[in-house]
């Protein structure tokens, strides 16, 4: 696992779209053979989807051969709907960017059959052959996508039930009114996750401190579903100084030295 700790969200923000920008380039994408990513919603990417719509804005980077997939979508939410993951998707980034319609991939939250649909979707993503590179948020309680705490290590694409806490945290984005909050979702599990080649995590805030701390310094266990990501060969976690608050001095430390030695990167 490597950690990247910035000073701050802006920073963090920064540093996680230039390393999307450098893994796009080292592929050298073609019609052909596409560049696979899967993104997540909230306010934690908005920052890095601003800093690629301005540097494909400059120039610098094109995502005509980028194909994208979303972790997730609330059941019964229409794409138009601007709680819905689908508009928040073309509302922050895939409007902005010269992305071909043709290689977004969402999940439909409003299906009549969601098992045809999830297995569907895990059909598409083994069709390019996998994701070459998925960017994920992190929950309070350590779940990643919409996989809380409980679900399982190996599960796939479903339909689960959101549980108390995170309708109440996602109850800012409908007026605060947790009636509102759709209680069913559809999300790439687990394993769906592991299966991509590289994951990148952001987290950033004391909110997310013990999220973070579970991630990183404790078991691997299906009651903090993100410190899967310990088994994964090419996790990173882009973080700031606060949600690294509870890790322990010496492990802060350690991660700061890797990245300052002759053999640590920029990107």
């Amino acid at each position: 696992m490597r950690v990247i700790i910035n000073s701050n969200y802006q920073q963090c923000a920064q540093w996680a779209a230039e390393y999307v920008a450098y893994k796009i380039k080292a592929a050298h994408p073609t019609k052909e053979k596409p560049f696979v990513m899967a993104l997540p919603a909230g306010s934690t990417p908005l920052g890095m989807f601003e800093a690629l719509i301005s540097m494909f804005k400059k120039g610098k980077i094109s995502f005509q051969n980028v194909v994208f997939f979303n972790m997730n979508e609330y059941v019964g939410l229409a794409p138009e709907d601007k709680n819905s993951f689908n508009y928040y998707l073309w509302d922050n980034f895939f409007q902005h960017i010269d992305i071909r319609k043709k290689n977004i991939h969402l999940l439909n939250g409003q299906t009549k059959d969601f098992m045809q649909e999830c297995a569907s979707y895990e059909k598409l993503i083994r069709s390019y052959g996998g994701i070459d590179l998925l960017i994920a948020g992190i929950g309070e309680d350590g779940h990643i996508a919409f996989n809380e705490p409980g679900s399982s290590l190996g599960s796939r694409t479903r339909v689960k039930a959101l549980n108390r806490n995170t309708i109440r945290a996602n109850a800012r984005f409908f007026n605060n009114n947790e009636n509102l909050v759709p209680k069913l979702v559809v999300t790439m599990g687990v394993a769906t996750i592991m299966d991509a080649d590289e994951v990148m995590l952001i987290a950033t805030g004391d909110k997310k401190a013990d999220a973070i701390r579970c991630a990183i310094e404790g078991s691997v266990n299906h009651m903090c579903p993100v410190s899967i990501l310990q088994m994964h060969p090419h996790a990173l976690i882009v973080c700031d100084e606060e949600a690294t608050s509870k890790l322990q001095s010496d492990i802060v430390r350690y991660f700061n030295d890797n990245e300052n030695t002759k053999f640590g990167r920029k990107i």
